[in-house]
This record gives C-alpha cells, sequence and structure tokens, in this order.
C-alpha cells in the first residue's frame, strides 16, 4: 500500500463541509483542518503511486469546494 499527505486548499467559508466529505470517500484515511497555507491535511492510501494519483484527482479533487492540492507521497 502507499500513502500520501494530501495538503488541500479550500475556498473560503467551505473548509469544514469539505472536510466531512473527504472522510466519506473511498481511500482516504483521515482528513484534519489546520492552520496555516493550507487549510486541511490529508492521509490517503492505494495500492501504488500511480493510484495514489489517480484517488487525488478523482476522490479529492471531486470534493465541493477543493481549489486545489500538493499531494507528497510517505517514502518508506
Amino acid at each position: 500500500m502507499t500513502r500520501a499527505y494530501v495538503l488541500i486548499k479550500t475556498e473560503v467559508g467551505k473548509t469544514e463541509a469539505a472536510q466531512q466529505e473527504l472522510r466519506s470517500r473511498p481511500g482516504v484515511r483521515a482528513a484534519d483542518v489546520i492552520i496555516g497555507p493550507y487549510d486541511i491535511i490529508a492521509v490517503v492510501e492505494a495500492p501504488d503511486l500511480n493510484a495514489v494519483g489517480k484517488l487525488v484527482l478523482n476522490q479529492v479533487h471531486g470534493v465541493s469546494g477543493v481549489e486545489n492540492t500538493l499531494t507528497c507521497p510517505v517514502v518508506e
């Protein structure tokens, strides 16, 4: 399994709703609101790096209010 941290910027006023929706998406193991240049940090898991990329494109970017992301794969 490949794991990655996804830093997410959201539209103003949509952070909490985006967090709740992210938590229900397949492959998203956690989604927490944070303070700083990003609004949410999510932990995602998929079989390989290519699948992580597809998960971010299809599951994370598909959430209402998500403006942009930065995906940081974990190196083990």
